[in-house]
């Protein structure tokens, strides 16, 4: 059983079970108020799910692409709650949860039957006038999205030269894509690609944010000796 966070883009918590499955999941759609809510969407998910969090097996968190004020927020809860919990705090690529989700992984997740699946490329809001993107080819035999590109950053304009240039004009021609305006990360997803990849023996994502763009502030160089 996992609890699982992500403030990539809105902020959404979940609590699943690899045979039960979504056990709660609640939402926020704000992109502004990630430290506000985080604290007491845990509180409530948990609540609804009736678990207490020494149940938990582990705490799954999205480790971006997202913004780097709103995506530290989830990865800092999530890992304090895993440590005061006792648990371990697994990293899951944010991108990889909407493929999981729209390919079709949570059916197969929890004993549905496989769907027909194309290629998908997944692209949401970086702000600053610029879109994540991720290339997925399909799922593989254990339910797992395959990614063949990404994540990465570039500006709309230039997304279908990038996504030719990586994956190849077809791909490009041929894949369905997400609506940056409206994709969010739905914690629910992220929870049961994190029990797939675990019943799967996979390994999960490395324990790196995934900001994809340079920091506004800088640490300066040393400072010059004054004589």
């Amino acid at each position: 059983m996992l609890l699982a966070i992500d403030t990539s883009s809105g902020t959404s918590v979940s609590v699943v079970d690899r045979e039960a499955g979504v056990l709660a999941e609640v939402t926020e759609l704000d992109t502004r108020r990630h430290a506000e809510v985080i604290g007491e969407l845990i509180a409530a998910c948990l609540d609804e799910a009736g678990i207490e969090p020494s149940r938990l097996s582990a705490v799954v968190a999205g480790m971006g692409p997202g913004p780097f004020t709103g995506l530290r927020v989830g990865i800092a809860a999530a890992r304090a709650f895993a440590f005061g919990a006792g648990k371990p705090c697994l990293p899951l690529v944010s991108h990889d949860a909407i493929a999981f989700e729209r390919l079709g992984g949570p059916a197969l997740a929890t004993g549905g039957a496989p769907v027909a699946r194309s290629p998908l490329l997944v692209v949401t809001d970086a702000r600053r006038r610029e879109v994540y993107w991720s290339a997925y080819s399909h799922l593989d035999e254990q339910g797992l999205p395959v990614r063949v590109a990404g994540p990465s950053l570039v500006r709309p304009a230039d997304l279908d030269e990038a996504i030719a240039g990586s994956c190849g004009p077809v791909f490009s021609a041929e894949a369905a894509r997400t609506d940056p305006a409206s994709t969010v990360v739905s914690a629910a997803a992220l929870g049961l690609l994190g029990e797939t990849l675990y019943t799967a023996g996979r390994p999960f994502a490395a324990d790196e944010p995934l900001y994809l763009r340079s920091p506004d502030v800088t640490i300066p160089g040393a400072p010059k000796r004054v004589s």
